[in-house]
């Protein structure tokens, strides 16, 4: 049970990135980036690149910055060439496919069995002490924890507020002589570089990346922010980001336990997809059950009058 455990605070920790990018672009900005996915496996791959290249540590920012590219791309479709949010990140997502296997010269599959990582000096850290099997989770944690405390600064910046702004009432922020095509664009930029630093760390957990590795992300993370709403429904920014984190790691633990159950693979991303629709008509079925309840009484009531 405690390796169980581990491994969804490992893999919901690393996961919760691209969570917060989309409490960011989706929550935040009111836009439902489609290109999750693809911009996921281009951090990934990026990474890996890097890391091959025999600089771990600069796989971070250099995957950030593909990520970076990424939003910017969408954004312009959005903003500059006016097509729509969801088709403009369908465009991105199919595209940075082949982006992604150009970047990994033309393979679907690198191996990093034998390469230095981001993880690899904490390794060696902590070695022969308690936390020796933790060393993957710190590193997580590290990351999600800098990512929450930028987006409670950042939010509060004549900026972040107007990016909030932007996704509440455009037309207030047009009026307000700020541009909310710049807005638009600075988030998903900023998304892009989140969603794009968890492929990162995933790839490089895993000691190997495949093109295919992004390939649901935006299901889970999705699923993992609504879940997270359960944990923190309102209150400060900081407090809704800690409550999407957690949504990440009590998705992933539910993944672990249908894999415990001997759930068949192929079908967890039916897992993911009934998740979703829970957590999104959850609240409204809720909020319908006394008028559902009292019709189903006055039903029962008139087949009694009628008997």
């Amino acid at each position: 049970m405690l390796s169980i455990l581990q491994t969804a605070l490992e893999l919901g920790l690393m996961g919760s990135l691209t969570v917060l990018a989309l409490f960011l672009s989706y929550t935040m900005l009111g836009v439902c980036d489609l290109s999750t996915d693809g911009c996921f496996t281009l951090g990934a791959v990026t990474g890996a690149v890097a890391a091959l290249a025999g600089h771990p540590y600069l796989s971070l920012p250099a995957a950030m910055c593909a990520g970076v590219l990424s939003g910017l791309v969408t954004a312009t479709l959005q903003t500059r060439m006016g097509i729509d949010s969801l088709l403009s990140g369908i465009i991105v997502n199919t595209g940075l496919y082949s982006v992604n296997i150009a970047i990994m010269g033309g393979a679907s599959l690198l191996n990093l069995n034998k390469t230095a990582t981001v993880f690899t000096a904490l390794r060696d850290a902590l070695a022969g002490t308690a936390l020796a099997g933790w060393y993957k989770a710190i590193v997580a944690l590290l990351a999600a924890a800098l990512v929450i405390a930028f987006l409670a600064l950042f939010l509060r910046t004549r900026l972040g507020l107007a990016i909030h702004a932007t996704g509440d009432n455009p037309d207030m922020v047009r009026s307000s002589s700020i541009n909310p095509a710049m807005t638009t664009t600075v988030g998903l930029c900023i998304s892009g570089s989140f969603t794009a630093l968890s492929g990162c760390l995933l790839a490089q957990s895993q000691k190997s990346v495949n093109i295919d590795i992004g390939s649901g992300m935006v299901t889970i993370a999705l699923a993992s922010l609504l879940i997270g709403r359960a944990f923190a429904p309102r209150g400060s920014v900081a407090k809704r980001a800690c409550g999407a984190v957690v949504g990440a790691i009590v998705f992933r633990l539910v993944y672990a336990l249908a894999l415990r159950l001997n759930m068949p693979a192929f079908m967890l991303k039916l897992v993911s997809s009934v998740i979703v629709v829970i957590a999104i008509a959850g609240p409204y079925l809720r909020n319908r059950y006394p008028e559902l309840a009292r019709r189903i009484r006055h039903g029962r009531g008139e087949e009694e009058r009628n008997a």
